[in-house]
């Protein structure tokens, strides 16, 4: 059972591919923005590693800053001296560029050999260019002070990055609160007893007992015990669910009022919580356009940070300012970092994809995310998706009046069937109470049943049984019965005596939030198509009650991604919403495949983005967060980038001619005001509500 502590360890799913879910088929844009061709600017780096750093630089830069003859002038206080005091801001600099700066420089050393320049290139010029000034200064080469703006850099930079690597674990932690779901041990039962083991012990077929309160330790059916369970953590629903025996579980969910005793039918790496995880796993490997953006930017805003700082050498040499060309250099290079743009991207998708899990939303793909914000038309399929895909009962008629024991006496028949129809009929029958019992049960293939109740033998079947019978339908519910036929229900007849008495139509149960998905993503501008097999009849009978704009009925699962792609003939995008089985082949034709209600199969190649729950309503908490998201990535790239382009100029000393320019300090300052402007607004996004309201 390694496969469970493997799952448990979810460290190394967040950085590793997991074997056969790699490279899942989403079937479109699968491009060379792969995570694996890009380097990682962060490989081997840590929050910890950049908080200690912090910490220790943002120490030794106090003495540093308080020595400093330029700040005293600016707040006009004298710093003691004793023997050596000249030296506190060479030494305490050197360990802080040393120390602080040994992740920027090994950054930059790694992207000059991968010949892929960018962020950490640009921060170890400018660390390196002060230090290299600031040496100088000391030694008397040159009148410029610059030791405790190399310390203030390096500590804001320390402080920036482990504030991106904190907004980036975020997302992967979501591994680790996965993997602390399933409990460490679980009650087996054997015989008579129970005996506690460990959860990799469990195998497919052992029984276990689960007591009120306790976590759920591997998928299975319940055998016995009716039980509310808190599925929150995972399908991101607040409200417990109903089970009894029959019904599946899932791992990791909580049994919160009785004891059941539950068959187990996966383990490990086959269950949903390791499917969900390799799914979030998936999602932080991925990357998204923005991001692909953003690193094109860092690397062009390298040249022209390059460029920029080499014409500001120039010019100033040109004037006879050597100081100037220093500290202009100095300035430009360190503004220039664009530490903004590089965190622009990756906070707004850490926030987002955690969102998203928490609110049962798995994100495969991030690129289909990106995409749910253009679609024009969200096509679900019908049975299992806008539908429960079991029937109930929706109309009784009777010859007499008595609804309620037409249906008593069609469940007392239909009590030892199998059929779906049947046990519909019974689920009907005990929510209003006590049934009568039937005996001398008899099925008659392709007509219906039949048994004995209070003596009288009593028949229940469709058109062939009257038909057979030679029976009318009485013409008191004549009419309901064609409405219903209309409708595409199922029809059964209650026989006694030799005469039809009653009449009951069945229906595939329309889920109670379909309604509200489609309301809403009509409010959000979408178009609400729906696709299924079912006579068109049935199908439009549905349509009409949610709705739907358009209906496409009569369709062979075969067929469905050929219906796709029509659509997408006439200049739609189109999301497709599916179970993920069935619909696979127009879920990967789709341009945002999405499968609802995965339950324990969640690890679904053809989609890009998973429902945990069977909950229509969480398309349209993806199509806010792929709006939100995107926004927020625009208004940061847009605020970083827009930063350089006004404040390089600034700093290379171009309004100088108007007594303006910009010593390295306040570049300093500028640059993680930036990020931090970046950073909060990227954490509005936290306001957005994904989660249905019930």
């Amino acid at each position: 059972m390694n496969q469970v502590k493997e799952h448990r360890e979810p460290r190394d799913a967040a950085t590793s591919t997991l074997p056969g879910h790699a490279h899942g088929h989403h079937g479109r844009d699968h491009d060379a923005s792969g995570a694996h061709d890009v380097h990682d600017k962060h490989e081997g780096h840590s929050p910890g590693m950049f908080r200690d750093r912090f910490w220790l630089s943002l120490l030794l830069t106090l003495p540093v800053v308080y020595f400093s003859k330029m700040i005293q002038e600016w707040f006009g206080y004298t710093a003691p001296t004793f023997p050596g005091s000249e030296w506190v801001a060479p030494i305490l600099g050197s360990v802080i560029f040393v120390y602080g700066g040994s992740p920027f420089l090994k950054g930059a050393a790694q992207e000059i050999r991968s010949r892929q320049p960018g962020m950490m290139l640009l921060i170890g010029m400018a660390i390196t260019v002060a230090f290299v000034a600031s040496a100088t200064t000391t030694l008397g080469w040159f009148d410029l002070e610059f030791w405790w703006e190399l310390a203030a850099l390096i500590t804001i930079m320390l402080l920036g990055h482990w504030m991106e690597m904190r907004a980036i674990g975020q997302a992967r932690g979501a591994l680790s609160a996965l993997a602390d779901l399933l409990p460490d041990d679980a009650e087996r039962v054997v015989g008579d007893g129970v005996e506690t083991i460990p959860v990799g012990q469990l195998e497919v077929g052992d029984t276990v007992l689960v007591r009120p309160g306790g976590r759920i330790p591997a998928d299975g059916e319940i055998l016995s015990g009716d039980v509310e369970v808190d599925e929150s953590m995972v399908t991101g629903e607040s409200q417990p669910v109903s089970k009894a025996p029959g019904d599946r579980v899932v791992a990791g969910t909580v049994a919160t009022d009785n004891s059941v005793r539950v068959r187990v039918e996966a383990v490990g790496e086959n269950t949903a919580l390791a499917g969900i995880q390799r799914l979030v796993a998936q999602a932080q490997e991925s990357r998204s356009r923005a991001q692909v953006l953003a690193d094109r930017a860092a690397a062009w805003l390298f040249y022209i940070a390059v460029a920029s700082a080499a014409v500001t050498v120039v010019v100033w040499l040109f004037v006879g300012r050597a100081d100037e060309a220093v500290v202009r250099t100095v300035a430009v290079l360190v503004i220039a970092c664009p530490h903004a743009l590089g965190l622009a991207i990756p906070l707004v998708i850490s926030i987002s994809t955690g969102m998203a899990a928490r609110n049962g939303i798995l994100v495969k793909d991030r690129l289909a995310l990106e995409r749910m914000r253009n679609v024009d038309v969200v096509l679900f399929d019908k049975t299992g998706t806008l539908t429960k895909g079991s029937h109930r009962v929706s109309g009784i008629a009777s010859l007499d009046g008595d609804d309620a024991r037409v249906l008593d006496m069609a469940a007392a028949v239909e009590s030892d069937s199998e059929h779906p129809l049947a046990r519909a009929i019974v689920a009907a029958a005990r929510e209003n109470g006590k049934m009568r019992t039937a005996t001398e049960f008899k099925s008659m293939s392709g007509r219906g049943v039949e048994a004995l109740i209070e003596g009288e033998r009593i028949a229940v079947g469709g058109p062939a049984l009257i038909r057979e019978r030679d029976l009318s339908v009485p013409d008191q519910f004549t009419s309901s019965v064609e409405e219903w036929k209309k409708r595409g229900a199922a029809v059964l007849y209650v026989i006694e005596g030799g005469l039809i008495t009653g009449a009951l139509s069945l229906e595939d149960e329309i889920r109670p939030e379909s309604r509200e998905a489609v309301e809403q993503l009509h409010r959000l501008g979408v178009d609400v198509a729906m696709i299924t097999g079912d006579a068109r009849q049935v199908a439009e009978a549905v349509g009409s009650e949610l709705g739907i704009d358009q209906v496409l009925a009569e369709v062979l699962p075969e067929d469905k991604h050929s219906k796709v792609e029509e659509l997408q003939k006439q200049g739609m995008k189109v999301a497709m919403v599916g179970d993920g089985v069935n619909d696979a082949p127009a879920l990967a034709q789709a341009d945002v495949g999405i499968a609802i209600g995965a339950g324990t199969d969640v690890a679904i190649e053809s989609a890009g983005i998973v429902l945990a729950s069977d909950d229509p309503r969480g398309v349209v908490g993806i199509r806010k967060l792929s709006e939100a998201g995107y926004r927020k990535m625009l208004q940061n790239l847009a605020w970083a980038a827009g930063y350089n382009v006004l404040a390089i100029p600034a700093a290379a000393g171009a309004f100088a001619w108007a007594g303006f320019v910009l010593p390295p300090a306040a570049a300093a300052v500028l640059m993680s005001a930036s990020t931090v402007i970046v950073a909060i607004n990227a954490q509005f996004l936290r306001r957005l509500e994904l989660r249905p309201v019930a």
